[in-house]
């Protein structure tokens, strides 16, 4: 990345309130940029927004995405050089409960954004964040490519592949006949970090197991997720704007960040990995949901980001998992997670810098995945 890119340029991003936004957020006026931000208020309580002082950092508009009014007004007020997308109804299990709030929050979310970006000629750059779970799911043991079939079994999934096809529409439409505004979408894993406080997800829910001395449910133990930390995905949709930024034709498309494949790793695994780190002793209870429909194994090939961009993943599963319980303990003990935040942000970026400067010297690899049929 180049964070001298980033010094003075006017960003909007949408769902700045919650976990993922909140990071990128705080990463981007870190960097310089200056920071606008659309969404509703903080989904929990507590939240990153809050504890990490993110409302300092952005010029902050609470309104919904399904408001296509807001959102052209949001826009228009602030005229955003880049648009980070990442407003969204993010839980598969709410989806079934919620499904037509999910599709609005997510597909015509998608498209009110999209809209607003056409109603204001300052837009060069649009990155649509959806997920790896857009892919229709064949549970195959490796990981699925940009151009695998989008699908999705249950109204979340449904939905962010929805969300891909609105994007590809209006890329070849509108976007790609100007040429003065690029657009991606890119999706990442099961992404993990700390300030993640939502219901219904296994870090939050193992987190408040921690704290309140009670058993950690797990629904689904053998379910085999992409696990990575934050900041790595954020690297590469950072990487994309600003490719997008200067030349809007040339990346536009679909980009996976998924992480190694040693960090594709089963919910046990993961719990007991965070129960150990976490120091104390933890009781799990399996509880099986049959009537959910819910993908055994899911996995991302994310060779185009790095072939194309030069990105990968920094952090392995051992320190994303680390990094996260870190977070929570700081939490836990009081300590001021602002500070605590910037400073992971911080030391993310040297864990970049240094392994760039021992990339000069080294042969290049290929990145070709092995065992894809």
């Amino acid at each position: 990345m180049d964070r001298q890119f980033w010094n003075g340029k006017r960003v909007l991003v949408t769902g700045h309130t919650g976990f993922k936004g909140g990071w990128l957020v705080l990463w981007l006026a870190r960097m310089g940029a200056k920071v606008s931000g659309f969404a509703l208020r903080p989904p929990s309580e507590p939240n990153l927004f809050t504890l990490a002082n993110v409302g300092e950092q952005v010029d902050s508009t609470t309104g919904d995405v399904g408001d296509l009014a807001a959102v052209v007004a949001t826009c228009k007020r602030t005229q955003p050089e880049l648009i980070f997308h990442l407003a969204a109804q993010s839980l598969v299990r709410k989806s079934y409960a919620e499904p037509v709030q999910t599709y609005r929050t997510n597909v015509m979310g998608t498209v009110h954004v999209l809209e607003a970006a056409r109603a204001v000629g300052s837009v060069r750059a649009i990155v649509n964040v959806t997920s790896d779970k857009c892919y229709e799911n064949r549970e195959v043991p490796w990981g699925y490519r940009e151009t695998d079939p989008l699908g999705g079994a249950d109204p979340y999934s449904s939905s962010k592949g929805c969300s891909e096809l609105v994007a590809g529409a209006y890329r070849r439409s509108y976007f790609s006949k100007s040429g003065q505004t690029g657009l991606a979408s890119v999706r990442a894993g099961n992404v993990i970090g700390g300030g993640d406080w939502a219901e219904d997800r296994l870090v939050p829910d193992c987190i408040r197991a921690f704290l309140q001395n009670e058993p950690i449910v797990l629904r689904n133990p053998s379910a085999v997720r992409p696990w990575q930390h934050v900041l790595d995905p954020l690297a590469g949709y950072l990487m994309v704007a600003e490719r997008l930024y200067e030349n809007p034709a040339s990346l536009s498309g679909a980009y996976n960040f998924g992480p190694y494949e040693h960090n594709v790793q089963p919910v046990s695994m993961v719990v007991g990995e965070m129960a150990r780190l976490w120091g104390e002793t933890a009781r799990v209870l399996i509880h099986t949901d049959a009537a959910r429909n819910e993908a055994g194994i899911l996995a991302l090939d994310s060779t185009l980001a790095r072939t194309h961009l030069g990105w990968k993943p920094r952090l392995g599963f051992q320190d994303a998992l680390q990094w996260t319980i870190g977070w929570y303990r700081a939490y836990d003990t009081s300590q001021p997670m602002a500070e605590f935040t910037a400073t992971q942000i911080a030391d993310f970026e040297t864990r970049i810098a240094s392994s760039a400067t021992s990339e000069q010297s080294e042969t290049p690899v290929d990145p070709s995945p092995s065992g894809r049929k």
